[in-house]
């Protein structure tokens, strides 16, 4: 089966995805992430210091913040700090970034430091979470390559990659990589982390207009795998890129 999707892009291709490195020069590592229309900016903080639950435990923490600028969509949102509070959607997203890097992270070998991870949404066509993800491990990468080349710790601490990729049912037939457009009138949609060792962090499955088989999740799992193994190789050319 077929689908017609925009742009005529074919139901198993990414959107055209970029991840340009060193775009932020304060930052311990920093990743412009664009997958189609939708950017993300991700900078990594490095600190000398963990939350008080880990602190003389000899090892360190991976977080994440997530956000959406007031005119990433089309039209303007207030920004959360000016209501006083995150919303429920902030939480959740900044929440699943955080668990998909610490998936990948040998927190003895950090040691007791805290790497915070701010991603910042420009603008939004649909998988944000997951181009945010996604960029957050190359950001990440720069950050600890950074540690051991000022000799902070041995070796790095990243035992393998992430990267996260959306799929959804269009019409019938599932697709990779939505955006908002197919993402608004999808039948169903998911989210999927990975890693590079074909682990699996976490799957976000629902079925919006209506319930879907074994099957059809089957379908949308190969189309993540597929989608994710072209990610990895997109995120190590990013953190070798000099």
């Amino acid at each position: 089966m077929t689908a017609s999707r925009p742009y005529d892009r074919p139901i198993d291709s990414l959107r055209i995805v970029t991840l340009e490195t060193g775009v932020n020069r304060y930052a311990e590592g920093s990743c412009l992430v664009a997958f189609g229309h939708t950017r993300v900016l991700v900078t990594a903080s490095v600190e000398e210091r963990v939350p008080p639950f880990l602190r003389g435990r000899g090892q360190g923490w991976v977080t994440a913040e997530y956000g959406m600028l007031p005119r990433a969509t089309h039209t303007r949102g207030r920004r959360e700090a000016s209501e006083g509070k995150q919303s429920g959607r902030t939480q959740e997203i900044q929440r699943l970034i955080g668990r998909s890097l610490r998936a990948v992270v040998d927190m003895a070998a950090l040691g007791e430091r805290q790497i915070s991870l701010d991603c910042d949404v420009i603008q939004a066509d649909g998988g944000t979470r997951t181009a945010a993800i996604t960029g957050a491990w190359v950001a990440l990468k720069q950050a600890t390559d950074l540690l051991v080349r000022e000799g902070m710790i041995p070796r790095s601490p990243l035992i393998d990659q992430v990267a996260a990729v959306s799929c959804g049912i269009c019409k019938g037939v599932p697709v990779l990589d939505l955006e908002y457009e197919e993402d608004s009138n999808a039948e169903a949609d998911a989210n999927f982390v990975l890693t590079g060792n074909g682990d699996i962090v976490e799957i976000q499955a629902t079925g919006e207009k209506r319930g879907f088989t074994r099957g059809e999740f089957e379908a949308l799992f190969g189309l993540a795998e597929k989608g994710i193994g072209e990610l990895f190789a997109l995120q190590r050319a990013a953190a070798s890129a000099p």
